[in-house]
């Protein structure tokens, strides 16, 4: 049975900095693209940023280039956001999923509907 835990979610200021993890169990968690997305009230679940099983590659959205770092660690089966710089705009809950199909050679990455595994979510407060 495959299990995604997010943590690390909180309430900073803006400018502040946060770190989610995401552990994985049930998977061969190397062979598996993992995304992070974000979904705001009232608004559908986007795209943050996502990376290849050997962690070489990564792609993220506009909004948060420079700012959010994705990497994987696979010994531990886990991968990371490091959120720098947070703004209000960031304020949402924050999801990990899971899909070993997915490359980053095409746009399909940025598609929720297209990954297995989700995790339940941790919620980001940024306070202006």
């Amino acid at each position: 049975q495959v299990h995604l835990v997010e943590s690390g979610g909180g309430l900073v200021q803006a400018g502040d900095s946060l770190r989610l993890s995401c552990a994985a169990s049930g998977i061969i968690f190397s062979i598996y693209t993992m995304g992070w997305f974000r979904q705001a009230p009232g608004k559908e679940r986007e795209f943050v940023a996502a990376i290849n099983g050997n962690g070489g590659t990564t792609k993220y959205t506009d909004s948060v280039k420079g700012r959010f770092t994705i990497s994987r660690d696979n010994a531990k089966k886990t991968v990371y956001l490091q959120m720098n710089s947070l703004k209000s705009e960031d304020t949402a809950v924050y999801y990990c999923a899971a899909d070993r199909k997915i490359t980053l050679l095409s746009g399909s990455y940025r598609a929720p509907s297209l990954y297995d595994y989700w995790g339940q979510g941790t919620q980001v407060t940024v306070s202006s």
